[in-house]
């Protein structure tokens, strides 16, 4: 039996307003990036101009370079404190998933309560805490608050649930394979499709993430570009031209993002048509 899928006008048309509505302000801050100091305040706003490469210039030449050094240290936030949170988010959420231990559902119930609080509430304790052991201003002051994300470990306890059969755990077992190797070897494969959801929400969070390296660092040189562009932004009041590094900044910036989603997407596609030929 064969279904035939109508498209619908309205589905199509709050799609396309939808899609407007993301991709407009990256429209704009491609076209602002291609105008001059002169021009981005003074010509029709959706109007290019040909000053791409010299904004570019004049963003790689501030201070030697340091928006590169900002790139690099984001790079360094977001990979490694996406990776350790996925690591961790999977460990936490199989053993919610497969385990049963006493507690389990009090802390279930933590975790959840701990995806309702906004991360702005928890930086000044994190800071305070980290003062404490002189670890501010420094990289682990943005990298060790990263590492715990209670909505992944949420997100990978439904994976978890949902994707590894208890009884392929079981046969495992019986096999003599113990609980690491299990792990290893049987249970993130299975996890790989929710893992690397879990890995691209860390990672954007990371990458975009403003109160808490700006809380955490007095260092510019290990800014992030969020608090590093904030910086430029700032002194845009005394040197106009500046408006136009912040702005080139920000289209750059969103070019690592944007190579990540299309390297990473690959893994859904494939695991969704795996599914469609099972089924």
């Amino acid at each position: 039996m064969t279904t035939t899928l109508k498209r619908s006008p309205i589905a199509t048309t709050l799609l396309l307003l939808g899609a407007a509505y993301c991709l407009l302000p990256v429209l704009w801050v491609l076209i602002a990036s291609s105008k001059s100091a002169g021009e981005l305040f003074s010509t029709f706003t959706l109007a290019p101009s040909t000053h791409l490469f010299d904004n570019l210039v004049d963003l790689a030449a501030y201070r030697d370079g340091l928006y590169w050094r900002w790139m690099g240290n984001t790079v360094v936030y977001a990979g490694v404190g996406a990776a350790v949170s996925t690591l961790i988010s999977a460990m936490a959420g199989y053993a919610l998933a497969k385990f049963e231990f006493r507690g389990k559902s009090a802390v279930f119930n933590i975790i959840l309560a701990g995806v309702l609080v906004p991360g702005v509430i928890l930086a000044i304790p994190q800071y305070l805490l980290l003062a404490k052991l002189g670890m501010t201003n420094t990289y682990w002051a943005v990298l060790l608050p990263s590492f715990i994300s209670p909505y992944g470990i949420y997100l990978a306890r439904i994976f978890a649930a949902a994707s590894v059969p208890t009884e392929i755990l079981e046969a495992s077992r019986i096999d003599g394979s113990g609980e690491w190797r299990t792990f290893g070897t049987v249970v993130l494969p299975m996890m790989r499709t929710g893992l690397v959801t879990v890995f691209l929400f860390q990672f954007v969070a990371i990458w975009n993430n403003f109160m808490l390296p700006y809380i955490m660092l007095g260092d510019d040189k290990l800014y992030p570009i969020t608090v590093g562009l904030n910086g430029l932004l700032n002194q845009g009041s005394n040197m106009p031209s500046m408006y136009t590094s912040v702005v080139t900044g920000a289209l750059v910036s969103i070019v690592p993002l944007i190579a990540l989603f299309l390297t990473l997407q690959r893994y859904w596609q494939v695991d969704l048509a795996a599914g469609g030929v099972k089924a």
